[in-house]
């Protein structure tokens, strides 16, 4: 206890770390005030009672509550993620965009107004589609389509906004801006998801005992995930000697951290994608509703979902990783730096050794991936409510865990270098290796 106060005195004492987290706490504290403020021309009590459920509960986990109240910053800051990944798959596939990436500051520059662009576009459609779907004609106080329009433009006015805050926070305060607004908007369903297990708990659903059992699981799930974040395997690099005058240069061993899970949260954002579109079919196709094959994948605790959900998950692990991790480019730049694995060639067959280890370690990486993905599922069939079992796995807790770590990550950084003890007493802190965002873009949380 003595050690933590110690490190929080240290942390007050660096100036600019002390103006960087009252900065972000301010920063999120307008985000959390905003989404509490509801839409104009929204009768707030007609959506008081609303219940966010599948895709749309998971929506409304990400935006903190706000999607489920009609707030001004009911979309939150999914549009600009959607389109900071369009980028950066068009940084891949298109060359005037992969030529924008190698320009260096500039290219950065162009990318980020693109991302910028492509974010007002996103978001006004989703703005269209929000207000149709999620607000009855009997919480509207203006009538159409005078009421769209309006709600459209600030819709699109509050997603920018929490963009903005989100660069804010990069800029003036510790850490990831996207990252962290997305990490505050789940956490703060945590509180009202746990009191609600307890209440239905100690009602006599299972007692007290049950819930306790409930909450070692979920640690324990949270120790599984941080390890799977943390996971690399080491390749061990030397570098050549050089004599430059009196002085010597390389000749030391360094290793190149490989990831486990490389691909980050990406996968299950993407198979959850494609997850949605049975249940999209059965809405705009009547006649597939009493389809068995589609109402099977609709139901997201049955077998078929599941084994689907995860299979999608390892497919595209692969998928990410081998459009984000180049082997034939830290080949070229080991070889350009006069370093070389010992043992391997330096060149292709350095590239083809670095290709064979991600092969591998992606195999258990992916696989444990999904299995974290479909562990709310299960929670779920054997009496966990549907809200605090979104806890227990999935896209929320790899996203938690990876922002926290890598806020404590940034934190340790400024100790060590004033020559303060980091957070621990013994070893680092390592943080994750965030989403590769398009150039010129922030790296989001996933």
């Amino acid at each position: 206890m003595k050690k933590f106060f110690t490190t929080l005195s240290n942390i007050w004492k660096i100036e600019d770390l002390r103006v960087r987290i009252i900065n972000t706490l301010l920063f999120l504290l307008i985000y959390r005030v905003g989404s509490f403020v509801v839409l104009p021309g929204v009768n707030a009590t007609s959506i008081s009672d609303h219940k966010a459920e599948g895709l749309v509960g998971l929506l409304n986990m990400f935006a903190g509550g706000s999607f489920s109240r009609a707030s001004i910053f009911a979309l939150g800051v999914m549009p600009y993620i959607s389109a900071s990944i369009v980028v950066q798959l068009l940084g891949i596939a298109v060359p005037y965009f992969t030529k924008l990436q190698k320009e260096g500051e500039s290219g950065r520059n162009k990318l980020n107004q693109w991302t910028r662009y492509l974010t007002i576009g996103i978001t006004a459609l989703q703005a269209i589609g929000y207000v149709r779907s999620q607000i009855g004609p009997d919480a509207r106080l203006v009538s159409d389509p005078l009421f769209t329009i309006l709600t459209t433009i600030v819709l699109t006015a509050g997603t920018l906004f929490v963009m903005w805050l989100g660069e804010k926070i990069t800029d003036k305060g510790i850490g990831n801006g996207i990252s962290l607004i997305i990490m505050v908007g789940i956490i703060a369903q945590l509180p009202g998801a746990f009191i609600t297990e307890f209440q239905s708990r100690t009602a006599g659903a299972g007692g007290l005992v049950t819930f306790v059992v409930e909450i070692v699981a979920l640690i324990g799930v949270v120790m599984f995930t941080i390890l799977i974040v943390q996971g690399t395997r080491k390749i061990a690099v030397q570098y050549a000697k050089r004599i430059v005058g009196n002085k010597q240069y390389g000749g030391v061993r360094q290793y190149i951290p490989l990831k486990v899970n490389a691909a980050g949260v990406m996968p299950i954002i993407f198979a959850q994608a494609l997850m949605f579109i049975p249940s999209t079919v059965q809405q705009f196709f009547p006649t597939a509703a009493s389809n068995g094959v589609l109402i099977a994948l609709s139901n997201y605790n049955s077998w078929e979902h599941n084994l689907l959900f995860g299979i999608l998950i390892i497919v595209f692990t692969y998928f990410y990783t081998a459009i984000t991790v180049n082997p034939n480019q830290m080949a070229d730049d080991m070889k350009k730096n006069g370093g070389f694995i010992p043992g391997i060639k330096p060149g292709k067959s350095t590239a083809d050794f670095i290709d064979a280890v991600i092969s591998r370690i992606t195999l258990p990486g992916s696989i444990f991936l999904a299995l974290i993905a479909i562990i709310p599922a299960l929670a779920s069939l054997v009496g966990v409510s549907p809200i605090f079992a979104r806890f227990f796995g999935g896209t929320s807790l790899i996203i938690l865990v990876g922002v926290v770590l890598d806020t404590l990550q940034q934190i340790e950084s400024h100790l060590l270098m004033r020559h303060y003890d980091g957070l621990m007493k013994t070893g680092r802190i390592k943080g994750r290796t965030a989403m590769p965002a398009a150039a010129g873009t922030t790296p989001t949380a996933i």
